[in-house]
């Protein structure tokens, strides 16, 4: 009979492999599963390069963590002995905090480097930046003004490039954002979204993603700050593909009409404060309110990356039931660990895949 593990796996005979740690070597590592997705070695610039079921994945892994580590309590190094560098220019409290803790959580060794420590580009090149870190660690994160600076980072690096954050794209929190919808409604297909903001990096990745879960976007932000016209062009080509609604205008009552998640960001993104009178302006009557929800369908959900001003959204709405902003915070840890775990390792995931 094949020895049991402290977590009562049915049984791999490999439990000294790894002693004193109470769980067998398939419950800390993951049997494999039925799925074809294999994520090892990729990179994560923008979620336009994942297709449907990559994304499922990266999901389901999350959830499988979450539930491993969280609800039941066990512990998987998953990523011992690896180490990961996390390049920020921009400061933040959830993509640091969340990365930070989950690689750690994990059994690996998080370096935070800011531009104290690292100026990617200036006393070094990116090509020598990418080549150093690659002999260093397993993976780097880098939270940067410049999509082009990552680009050229995951060119010249032969580890994993993860995007933390950047002027065109923010695909972990999009993760964040799904796995989020997905608890609270038991699904995402069908699922209508209403963007009410700034045509900023956040939207652009819902514009890369939410199609490939069939799931319908309307979009309400003021003249001259709408989205990337090349993005919107492959959003457009994605909801033919996948027979979604995609709908564009500067109404926000509009855009919200019979919604079932209303979302919003920063009016003012780190680097645009010279800018804060000019977008005061031009985003009146985009606060989120519950007279706004009333547009809305009745079980409407908000959503928030944080951090969040009381102009974008009120505190009504914020504090109430309908906002899930700090589920959708916490799940920004789970997410991104679910990104480490499978690009790094051949981790599966253990437990049934969540409805999409």
């Amino acid at each position: 009979m094949p020895v049991l593990c402290g977590y009562g796996c049915s049984g791999q005979p490999r439990v000294e492999e790894v002693r004193g740690l109470g769980a067998c070597f398939w419950c800390r590592s993951g049997q494999p599963t039925q799925t074809n997705v294999n994520l090892k070695g990729r990179d994560l610039l923008t979620l336009q390069n994942y297709t449907a079921e990559e994304i499922k994945y990266l999901l389901w892994t999350a959830s499988d963590l979450k539930q491993r580590i969280k609800d039941k309590g066990e512990y998987l190094p998953l990523l011992q002995g690896k180490s990961l560098a996390m390049i920020f220019e921009k400061r933040s409290t959830r993509t640091r905090l969340s990365t930070e803790t989950g690689f750690a959580l994990l059994g690996g060794h998080p370096c935070f480097l800011t531009t104290q420590d690292i100026h990617l580009g200036v006393n070094e090149s990116l090509t020598d930046t990418a080549r150093v870190l690659s002999s260093l660690t397993n993976a780097v994160l880098a939270r940067v003004y410049k999509q082009s600076d990552l680009d050229l980072l995951a060119k010249e690096a032969s580890i994993p490039i993860v995007n933390g954050l950047s002027d065109s794209y923010h695909p972990i929190q999009i993760l964040a954002d799904y796995l989020t919808l997905q608890e609270h409604y038991g699904y995402l297909k069908g699922l209508t979204i209403s963007w009410i903001g700034d045509g900023n990096n956040v939207l652009n990745s819902i514009l890369m993603s939410a199609a490939k879960f069939g799931m319908h976007l309307r979009v309400a932000t003021p003249k001259g700050f709408e989205p990337d016209p090349n993005i919107v062009k492959v959003a457009e080509e994605y909801s033919k593909e996948y027979s979604t609604e995609l709908f564009f205008t500067t109404d926000p009552l509009e855009a919200a009409s019979g919604t079932n998640v209303l979302v919003t960001d920063t009016w003012i993104s780190m680097g645009q404060e010279k800018e804060k009178a000019e977008r005061t302006k031009a985003f009146q009557g985009y606060q989120i309110t519950m007279q706004m929800g009333k547009q809305a369908a009745s079980d409407w959900t908000f959503l928030h990356c944080l951090p969040r001003k009381p102009e974008e959204v009120d505190d009504e709405v914020f504090y109430s039931p309908r906002s899930l902003v700090f589920q959708e915070a916490e799940n920004r840890k789970w997410t991104i660990m679910a990104v480490m775990v499978s690009l790094l390792t051949d981790y599966s995931p253990q437990l049934q895949k969540p409805t999409f």
